[in-house]
Parts: structure tokens; C-alpha cells; sequence
């Protein structure tokens, strides 16, 4: 039996804390870094890559490949500055597209 493993991808300030609850975690600066982290991630048998919203807002095409298949899931989350709002746009956008009525 295979093992999954989850991740997180984002800056450093953001993601460091994620490293203390054992969620294997990648610090990045440039955008083309996360977007070939992901890549990476996804060949290494990632079930769940988190990655900030300040990385992601860039990386649409990456996100939006991975999000055709199961494996691996690509959640956006806040960073430590805040929101943007991607994250939970995206998830009522699946809610909708699944149920046929956003109930968000």
C-alpha cells in the first residue's frame, strides 16, 4: 500500500508553522520556484498540496491543470498576510458545480 503525503508551498513566514503539526513544507520566493515545487510535488506522490494565496494568484495555469485530476488536491489558503478571497472563490465554484446551486 502507497502512501500519500501532504504539503504546503508558500513563503517562508506563512508556511513554517505548518512544519510543526508534520506537514512537509517547501518555502519559496520566485514564482517559476512554486510553480516547479508543485510539479515536483505532484510526481512524488502528493494526495494534498496547500499553497498561499499570494503564490497562487500567479500560478492559475498550474492550479487549474492539477485541478482536472484527483490526485493531488491543490487547496488554497490565506498566507500570514491575510486573504485575498481565491481560496474561498474557488471553493464555492466546485460547491456549485457539484450540487448545481451555490449554498455558500
Amino acid at each position: 500500500m502507497s502512501m500519500y503525503k501532504i504539503g504546503v508551498v508558500g513563503d517562508k513566514d506563512s508556511v513554517l508553522a505548518f512544519k510543526a503539526i508534520g506537514i512537509d513544507v517547501y518555502p519559496v520566493v520566485e514564482i517559476e520556484e512554486a510553480r516547479k515545487t508543485i510539479d515536483k510535488m505532484a510526481m512524488e506522490k502528493y494526495a494534498v498540496i496547500f499553497v498561499t494565496e499570494q503564490v497562487a494568484k500567479d500560478l492559475e495555469e498550474t492550479i487549474d491543470r492539477y485541478n482536472k485530476s484527483m490526485v493531488p488536491a491543490i487547496i488554497l489558503i490565506p498566507s500570514n498576510q491575510g486573504s485575498l478571497n481565491i481560496g474561498l472563490s474557488k471553493v464555492q465554484e466546485n460547491v456549485e458545480k457539484a450540487v448545481g446551486v451555490n449554498i455558500l
